[in-house]
């Protein structure tokens, strides 16, 4: 059962954040399990019945949706060993990170967002959805309109190509959003507090369910954009 994350998850961030080191870790290896992974867990557990109303192939378990605390350093500058923040995803079961249309919740000491979308640069499922907004933008529309996004509270984001050119048949809430070079829908300005009680799962799971037109949308934009490359 969830009851909204301890303060002492935020606690344990900011104690790794100022001792980022093995030794501090496994000294303080129970109080992760209980302060950090347990609560994750649950919050995933709760949140299970929205995301089965999204789709039947979403990975729901919990190991499987949590981000590691231990990062991958290999190929980084940035060489601390640990995250003092931590986010998990929603996606279908089985898919590579890189490649897949996700939602996603972060929780770090100074903030608590969520949202919807790529993650990072899929210039195919870009391509793909650009292709769409071309040839079929009225349906492109509907899914932003039925997602009542963007707004004052469920705004889009990602980079920008400079250089690229935008058709000029395009409606303009389409022109905006063409040239990104990624695409994600996220709820920010939600206060720390929220995270702490079990409304968390409330307003997180009205978002996914009023997100899914665009999740469809996007997962389709995936699916052509991985086809395309193996074609």
């Amino acid at each position: 059962m969830f009851d909204g994350f301890p303060e002492e998850t935020v606690r344990f961030f900011l104690d790794l954040r100022f001792h980022n080191e093995a030794a501090f870790f496994n000294a303080h290896r129970d109080e992760y399990e209980r302060a950090i992974r347990a609560p994750f867990y649950a919050f995933i557990e709760a949140m299970a019945p929205a995301v089965k109303q999204i789709a039947d192939d979403m990975e729901l378990r919990p190991d499987k949706c949590l981000a590691r605390i231990r990062r991958d350093t290999r190929f980084s500058r940035d060489k601390t060993p640990y995250r003092d923040h931590l986010w998990l995803l929603f996606r279908r079961s089985g898919e590579a990170r890189d490649t897949a249309a996700m939602y996603w919740f972060e929780l770090a000491p100074e903030r608590v967002e969520w949202g919807l979308g790529f993650w990072g640069n899929n210039r195919p499922a870009m391509d793909a959805l650009r292709k769409k907004m071309r040839e079929k933008p009225a349906d492109v529309l509907k899914a932003l309109r039925a997602a009542k996004v963007p707004d004052t509270e469920l705004e889009i984001y990602g980079d920008r190509y400079q250089r690229m050119a935008v058709p000029e048949a395009l409606p303009q809430e389409l022109k905006e959003i063409y040239p990104l070079k990624e695409i994600y829908v996220m709820r920010k300005g939600v206060p720390l507090k929220t995270a702490y009680t079990p409304e968390l799962v409330r307003r997180c799971s009205e978002d996914l369910l009023r997100l899914k037109p665009l999740y469809v949308l996007f997962r389709k934009a995936a699916d052509e954009g991985m086809a395309a490359l193996e074609s």
